[in-house]
């Protein structure tokens, strides 16, 4: 989660500059720039952790194991490390400070430089850099060069291209889909129009990175394509004026019923808000009476974003969230500042263990003030912010900044060990698989410190996420086995990508405009199903009475006779929502995704007597049992 930049990268980098230049470290680093750029970054990473860290940063502990993964990763085995400024035994070092800190990384940095050839000291100040971070929480990290500029894209909002999401296959660039009024789109590329050629030099066997070089650039400059449609005999050349393509947050906005409304946010970016109410806007105009908001998998992001979506449930002047830092800077308490479109609308949360942060900020107001009914599994449990700041080489780090609480004082951060990061991403798999039972177990073990009650007095709790109002356990009755072989194989996706090369002017002349008749009629014959099934068989699915129930063996699956009857009906659903996808777009891949498997948003579904007696509750008229855990 992000909070704007407090400190311009240029001001940081000129008062790390400054203090070089006091250490007298400056003078040695002119002779070479890469060396300088090295000496710099380690310096500014450094400063960020010790200036904005949300709580006191051990420098000691940091410096120690920065020099460990320095020297770990030198490639000379020969170099001398006792009593040396590499040396791992640290015998006197003490760090006090960040002066001790520059000038021992400045020492080690320039002894290995001046001893050794060949070694990469970029990597080697990054792998340095790195062992800074692996000392604090696990959400600061460092962020490299390359992948800077794609995680300022994705929580921007946008990026400039020609506006199509592709595959590669064999060899070949596939369009997926034209992104809905982009350049690509208003010339009419469409889905199933192969790439072959880009600027008149062939890009048959292009990555997917060579691909986003070429296609992508600044708005307003010019690249010719060369297409290839199935059915057309010539390819086709297009010049396209790159624009800004936007990178949708609100994967799906439709209608459940005639009066539920259902939006689908993947993440909380630049555009988020401003999405979340033009999806509503237009779902008021289809009759739209209750809202079902999927936060389900949604990690998180901007906290901004998720202040602004919060407060569309509240009038004006509700508590949304706080933040608390040892830096007073950092704190602060966010109301709503005007009265939300959806104040006085039911609404229901769906979450799981895969929504975390913002999504866990919306959620936990909601909850806390008895607005709606949170429903799904108990989610992942982020309380911490950071912050993003830039360091000389364009490269990043990600900073915790503070901690946010909900309204009723809750920290919902499950609990960490610094410097343990993996055991606790891992955390949400050792959980117990049954929802209500993972819910129960978490409740049970809490100390009533981590106890809070909610506006209507409801028990609610802090420490590990936010323990949804009521429980939805997955459906594990199904076997998943040969739906999770056909993904795998992407045999949904090229299945229909041949359907609509032989068949797909006749399908769009039939259904292409009307998606809902599509969604409720449409079914797959017989042949195509023969014809999935022998895609199946051709990639590895083997049907055989050897064996009782399904397994893999290497890269095949064995199913017995008889199995694929069962399950059909979940490829049928899979291909007939990558087709809604191939053909429609993104946002219509869900609902057929909805309708043939989201059990949870089934159950959910019957729960508006639930959410009627969560707002009695609110107003003081019934009692505090809402949902099927009891508080």
């Amino acid at each position: 989660m992000s909070l704007k930049k407090f400190i311009a990268p240029q001001v940081v980098i000129v008062a790390v500059l400054s203090l070089l230049n006091v250490l007298g470290i400056e003078a040695i680093v002119e002779r070479n720039d890469d060396d300088r750029t090295n000496i710099i970054k380690y310096a500014q990473a450094t400063r960020s952790i010790v200036a904005n860290y949300f709580s006191d940063a051990d420098l000691n502990n940091m410096y120690q194991v920065s020099i460990k993964e320095f020297v770990t990763h030198i490639e000379d085995s020969t170099l001398i490390l006792e009593g040396t400024p590499i040396d791992t035994t640290f015998a006197g070092v003490e760090i006090e400070d960040i002066t001790d800190a520059f000038t021992g990384f400045e020492k080690a940095y320039f002894y290995v430089a001046n001893n050794t050839e060949g070694e990469d000291m970029k990597k080697l100040t990054e792998y340095a850099i790195r062992g800074l971070f692996s000392t604090l929480d696990p959400h600061s990290v460092y962020i490299e060069p390359e992948d800077s500029e794609r995680v300022q894209e994705e929580f921007a909002g946008k990026f400039q291209g020609i506006g199509v999401q592709f595959n590669i296959i064999q060899d070949t660039i596939t369009v997926v889909t034209a992104i809905s009024g982009g350049p690509s789109d208003q010339l009419g590329i469409r889905t199933g129009d192969r790439i072959v050629a880009i600027e008149d030099s062939s890009a048959v066997g292009f990555t997917n990175d060579q691909v986003l070089k070429r296609l992508r650039g600044e708005k307003g400059s010019e690249v010719n394509i060369t297409i290839v449609r199935p059915g057309v005999s010539s390819p086709m050349d297009f010049k396209i004026i790159r624009d800004d393509i936007p990178l949708y947050t609100v994967d799906s906005s439709y209608m459940l019923d005639d009066k539920t409304g259902y939006i689908k946010i993947n993440r909380f970016a630049a555009t988020t808000h401003q999405e979340f109410m033009q999806a509503s806007e237009e779902l008021e105009t289809e009759g739209m009476e209750r809202l079902i908001l999927d936060l389900r998998g949604n990690p998180g992001g901007y906290l901004g974003q998720a202040i602004a979506i919060a407060e569309e449930f509240f009038p004006r002047g509700t508590e949304i969230v706080s933040t608390k830092s040892k830096h007073t800077r950092f704190n602060g308490e966010y109301y709503s500042r005007n009265d939300g479109a959806f104040k006085d609308r039911p609404v229901i949360v769906l979450v799981d263990e895969g929504a975390a942060s913002a999504s866990e900020i919306v959620s936990g107001a909601i909850q806390d003030h008895d607005r709606g009914l949170i429903v799904g599994k108990r989610t992942f449990g982020k309380g911490l912010v950071q912050q993003q700041y830039e360091l000389i080489d364009k490269s990043n780090v990600r900073v915790t900044i503070s901690r946010y609480y909900t309204p009723s004082g809750r920290l919902i951060q499950k609990p960490f060990v610094e410097g343990g990061g993996e055991e606790y991403a891992y955390e949400i798999y050792r959980r117990n698989d049954n929802a209500m039972n993972d819910a129960i177990e978490f409740s049970e073990e809490i100390p009533d410190s981590l106890k809070y009650r909610t506006d209507a007095g409801r028990i609610v709790y802090g420490g590990g996420g936010i323990v949804p109002d009521y429980i939805i356990q997955d459906d594990t009755t199904r076997s998943g086995y040969v739906i999770n072989f056909t993904i795998r194989k992407r045999a949904s996706f090229d299945f229909v990508r041949s359907y609509l090369d032989t068949k797909g002017d006749e399908f769009r002349a039939q259904w292409e405009g009307d998606f809902e008749k599509f969604r409720n009629e449409f079914e797959w014959t017989q042949s195509d199903l023969n014809d999935f099934e022998d895609l199946l068989k051709e990639r590895g699915l083997v049907v055989t009475n050897e064996v009782s129930k399904p397994e893999f063996r290497s890269d095949s699956l064995f199913i017995p006779e008889g199995h694929m009857a069962e399950v059909s009906w979940m490829n049928e659903g899979r291909m007939k929502a990558e087709l809604a996808r191939q053909v429609w777009g993104m946002p219509y891949f869900y609902p057929i995704v909805n309708d043939v498997f989201d059990e949870s948003l089934k159950e959910a579904m019957t729960l508006w007597e639930a959410v009627d007696r969560l707002k009695a509750i609110a107003e003081g008229r019934a009692s505090a049992n809402v949902g099927n855990l009891d508080n």
